[in-house]
């Protein structure tokens, strides 16, 4: 492992930088949230777990996102999806754990749709899939939606530090194409779900929708009484770990 990230080229598409452990599959693939990166603290502890366990282990940035290349505000669901998918196809081998976090969730869902072989099992984390439609634009008030949608971006206060989140129209019109919980998730692999009942961004009930949902019968949803939406505590890692070593039994190859 080191602390310089690689590249995956793509003729006429930003380069994403990985980072990527070799070790037993089936590999775990991180999938990290909006405007987020790699070396968060969730995607940090993923990558000492794996080395702990010689598991093999890819996380990156999207396009726009972290030490990848790219605008951020020209990205959108189906964008930084693709970017996931060039990352699954060409980085990894044999089929994924799919550990997605908050938006993550949203594109691991994609990805099982779209590559359901390469799909070993699925760990989602606070998971927001269609937030853009179902979450965030009902929460905005009308002078935001028309600033978003006529000026093409608007900025708001982050709930967790001083800085601001960009949210654009691309985003808002693309997540409304790529929308997951429209129509029947068609998912035969074992799914777990972690979700805390004090989330102020993805309320809990949004994970028992996303549950109820999914096709196969082998989902266990985790509430966590005193749990927010970051997950990142001593605690919540603990509850990661234990939900990716229950996966990782049984789906593990050599």
């Amino acid at each position: 492992m080191t602390d310089t990230p690689s590249f995956l080229k793509r003729d006429g598409q930003p380069d994403i930088a990985y980072r990527q452990q070799a070790g037993t599959g089936p590999g775990v693939l991180w999938l990290g949230g909006y405007a987020s990166d790699m070396r968060g603290t969730k995607a940090a502890f993923l990558a000492d777990w794996a080395a702990r366990h010689g598991r093999a282990y890819t996380r990156f940035d999207y396009a726009g996102h972290g030490e990848s290349g790219g605008d951020f505000e020209a990205g959108g669901i189906g964008d930084w999806a693709q970017d996931a998918l060039a990352v699954l196809d060409q980085l990894t081998d044999g089929p994924q754990i799919l550990v997605g976090s908050s938006m993550g969730a949203w594109v691991a869902c994609l990805l099982a749709r779209w590559r359901p072989e390469k799909t070993a099992a699925m760990l989602l984390i606070a998971p927001a899939p269609d937030f853009t439609a179902e979450l965030m634009w009902p929460s905005w008030d009308e002078v935001t939606r028309q600033t978003v949608m006529s000026a093409g971006r608007v900025e708001i206060p982050s709930a967790y530090d001083d800085s601001v989140m960009i949210y654009t129209r691309k985003l808002i019109e693309d997540g409304e194409a790529n929308r997951v919980l429209s129509d029947p998730l068609d998912i035969d692999v074992p799914v777990r779900i972690l979700q805390g009942m004090e989330d102020d961004t993805v309320p809990w009930r949004h994970a028992v929708r996303l549950a109820e949902h999914i096709s196969t019968d082998n989902v266990i949803l985790t509430l966590i009484k005193k749990g927010d939406h970051r997950l990142s505590t001593p605690d919540d890692l603990d509850l990661l770990a234990e939900a990716l070593e229950a996966l990782s039994k049984i789906t593990f190859t050599v």
